[in-house]
């Protein structure tokens, strides 16, 4: 015998409680890099960073425009990277996305996808240029990262959408 599902949200959500999800949801995806991952190569893709994104190009008011830099000081501090360069390319990325999506109007999840690629991939190679010297031989693996984390943005922008869909109701 099975017991009912239980529902993750009671319905109706309390405003405050709604307004927070977008932001916890990022600072999880955050946190999730800090888990201990058997790798020896920094494969990982920026969670919180894909979050954002998804949360930008998905429902464009869940976040101010001045969230990037808070979550990205939050990212910096557990992640281990130069203190204010996630806030200063997350901040960048959010921008490069109102700026895109201000000249694009209509759009499908294809050109999101692209949109979010080309943030991921400007905020990776930005990072990359903070936290190792120029004569480190990371590019291979930063090229490889990028790519991982351009194909895990549809699980990322899912997971957003389904938040997103409690959200409301």
């Amino acid at each position: 015998m099975t017991l009912p599902a239980r529902p993750l949200f009671k319905e109706p959500l309390p405003p405050g409680r709604a307004r927070l999800l977008p932001w916890a949801s990022v600072l999880a995806g955050s946190l999730a890099t800090t888990l201990p991952w058997n790798a020896s190569l920094g494969l990982l893709p920026p969670l919180g960073l894909l979050m954002m994104l998804a949360w930008r190009l998905l429902a464009p008011l869940s976040l101010r425009v001045w969230a990037p830099a808070l979550l990205g000081l939050f990212d910096d501090l557990v992640s281990g990277q130069p203190l204010g360069s996630a806030m200063l390319l997350w901040t960048l990325a959010f921008f490069l996305v109102e700026a895109l999506e201000a000249r694009s109007g209509v759009r499908d999840f294809a050109q999101s996808w692209a949109i979010a690629a080309v943030a991921i991939a400007l905020a990776l190679a930005g990072g990359r240029l903070f936290a190792s010297p120029l004569s480190a031989y990371v590019d291979g693996v930063l090229v490889i990262q990028i790519l991982l984390s351009v194909l895990l943005f549809p699980a990322a922008a899912r997971l957003v959408a389904w938040i997103d869909l409690k959200r409301a109701r």
